[in-house]
Order: C-alpha cells, then sequence, then structure tokens
C-alpha cells in the first residue's frame, strides 16, 4: 500500500506534464526562432517536402502565461488564432461544447479549456492577462467570455488582437496531419529534417523524452529509497517468522513424528507463508487504490492535475515486496527443518 502511494504520487508529476501538454499531440509547432522572414519559407517546404497529407496549417501568433501543478507554476502557451482557425482548433481538441462564446476579432477576449479555469479558479468575465500580472502579462485586461468542454488544456485568443498588443510581430505555425499515427511521422520527420537549422520545433514525442530525461534522477533515488524500504520490511518479516515457526515446532515435531516428511513440512510451510502475503498483497493494492481515489477527488481534481489510480507502474512496484518477503521466507524455514529433530520435540527437550 505505502509503496503503491508513493510510486503513484511520484508518476503524477510526469503524468500531469503530458496531460498539460497533450494538445500538442495533435500538431506540430514551429517558429522561426525570431526570424519573421522565415515563416513563409518553413511553410513552403512543409508543402512541398512533408511525407505525409497536411491536413491544415494554421498560421498563428503566441505569447506565454503560467498555469499551476503540484511542483509551482508551469509556463503555458496562449494561442493568437483567426475566428476560422479557431473553431478548427477547438474542434480538433475534441470540443463538446462552449459555455459563452468565442473572442470577437480584435477584441481582448479569450477562450479556455474547462480544465484550465478548474486549474486557475477562472470563470466567465474574469480577466486572464493583464498589465499587473507578470506571469501573464497583456497591456490590455484579456477577459475570459468563453469556456469550452473539452479535455485538452487550452488558451485561446483573437489573432488580430495579439498582432495589436503582443511582441514580436512573429508569425508561427501549426501543422495538422490527417489522424494521429500520420501525425508522429510528421513530428518525426521534422525534426530530422530540420535538425540544425533556424526554425524549433514542438513535437508531442520531444515533450515525452524531455520530461523522462528529467525525472531520471528523481526516479533513481526513488528505487533507492524503495528498495531500503523492501529491504527492512523484508528482514522484519523474516524475524516475525522465524518467531511464528518456533512457536510451532511441537507441532511439526508431532507430525513429522507421525510420518510427515521433512519436504511435506517445508511444502507446507511455504504453502501457508504464499497464502498470508499473497492475502496481504492483494488488500495492500486495493486499499492503495481506494486512497489514490481520495487523494485524486479531493486534491488533484479540483486543480485539474493529472492522477493515473490504476498506475500499472505503481502496482509493479509491489510486487518487490512480496517476493522479498517470499524468498526470505523460504530460506529461513529451510533452515529451520534442514536440522529439524522431531524426537528431541516429542520428548519435550526442546520446546
Amino acid at each position: 500500500m505505502l509503496i503503491a502511494w508513493i510510486v503513484a504520487l511520484m508518476n503524477s508529476i510526469p503524468y500531469s506534464v503530458k496531460t498539460v501538454y497533450s494538445y500538442s499531440q495533435y500538431s506540430l509547432g514551429v517558429t522561426p526562432r525570431g526570424d519573421p522572414l522565415m515563416t513563409p519559407r518553413l511553410i513552403e517546404t512543409f508543402r512541398k517536402e512533408c511525407p505525409v497529407p497536411i491536413e491544415r496549417l494554421v498560421v498563428c501568433r503566441g505569447s506565454t502565461t503560467v498555469v499551476k501543478s503540484i511542483v509551482g507554476d508551469w509556463p503555458f502557451v496562449v494561442f493568437g488564432l483567426s475566428p476560422v482557425d479557431l473553431q478548427y482548433f477547438l474542434k480538433k481538441h475534441f470540443t463538446s461544447s462552449i459555455d459563452g462564446r468565442v473572442p470577437r476579432p480584435g477584441s481582448a477576449e479569450a477562450i479556455v479549456s474547462e480544465p484550465v479555469a478548474r486549474n486557475l479558479n477562472l470563470k466567465m468575465g474574469d480577466v486572464l492577462l493583464g498589465p499587473d500580472k507578470t506571469d501573464a502579462y497583456s497591456p490590455v485586461p484579456v477577459k475570459i467570455v468563453g469556456i469550452a468542454q473539452s479535455p485538452e488544456w487550452m488558451i485561446l485568443t483573437d489573432l488580430e488582437y495579439h498582432k495589436e498588443n503582443h511582441f514580436p510581430p512573429i508569425d508561427v505555425f501549426l501543422v495538422f496531419a490527417r489522424n494521429r499515427e500520420e501525425q508522429s511521422k510528421l513530428d518525426h520527420w521534422a525534426v530530422d529534417r530540420f535538425k540544425g537549422e533556424h526554425t524549433r520545433l514542438f513535437a508531442y514525442h520531444e515533450l515525452e523524452k524531455d520530461t523522462n530525461q528529467m525525472f531520471a534522477t528523481l526516479y533513481q533515488i526513488l528505487n533507492v529509497v524503495i528498495l531500503t524500504l523492501v529491504a527492512v520490511i523484508a528482514l522484519m518479516m523474516g524475524m516475525l517468522m522465524n518467531i511464528y515457526q518456533s512457536q510451532r515446532l511441537v507441532e511439526f515435531g508431532l507430525l513429522q513424528a507421525i510420518g510427515y516428511t521433512r519436504r511435506q513440512l517445508l511444502v507446507r510451510s511455504l504453502k501457508e507463508t504464499s497464502i498470508v502475503i499473497a492475502t496481504g498483497w492483494v488488500l495492500g493494492v486495493v486499499v492503495a487504490h481506494l486512497m489514490l481515489r481520495v487523494a485524486y477527488k479531493v486534491l488533484m481534481e479540483p486543480k485539474a492535475w493529472g492522477l493515473d489510480t490504476l498506475d500499472p507502474t505503481a502496482f509493479a512496484y509491489t510486487l518487490i515486496v512480496p517476493s522479498s518477503i517470499l524468498l526470505v521466507g523460504f530460506f529461513t524455514v529451510f533452515h529451520r527443518f534442514r536440522k529439524f529433530d522431531p524426537v528431541s520435540v516429542v520428548e519435550r527437550r526442546l520446546v
């Protein structure tokens, strides 16, 4: 229970990263690294050389704000889109309905998805960007006029407003393939094609790789902590098993005296141990899952943070404990029966 709880909560950090930025798995972001003359050249290259059919190429502007996470604030992009592209973007990211409306052309207005609104505790009419917000700056207050019912995290404003109020005046673009499989192929091709060139790409598989590298050291520390915990638990359980077996010496002596072999006694003890360990593991996993569901409802869901209550990695880690205890139990029982003398037990010389 303890190990599943720890690992699942640790996994919630990279899981949240991938959840927050999961919108990027449906498009490839391309920027010209500050050179506005590069944008039309890059667009032309994509149109001519892209190995998969392009469903749509969206020219837009971008600025940044922050969203809340378990470990602090994370940067998040604010897209400035034309009205037509904004509607396409919402549809592409599984928007079922909109509470309110979309931003008017040229107006300092924004539409956010439901997870963003929940994360930042925003409602209709609240100011999203403003001159007094260090991490969400805009020279004029930008108010929320719509909340999109979508599982993806999105913050969208009007392109005309963005061009008039945000620096630098550089167009970027998003490349959408026809489907998710083709999008992945497009992303990998673009990363290889434009390596070393005057452009920067934002691909979902690069996000996954960077996230895994970012938390690699943290997981090494976690592995050391868990192995230490497992060693302590296994040692304690081995000692308890030794005490338990000592208390049953008379029983084992009588069983061997009436015909049980040492092998049969060993198998009998290991079966009992296995049943206890398996039952304890199942109960621990069930309780851990219930506790994770409570943590998700109370701590994570109100802020739209991600937590996988059925995290396979977390529950795989728990298998180390029963395996170690069973191994220690085997050697404890085997050592106990290796020189076991039933005659001395029956004659009460050893109690």
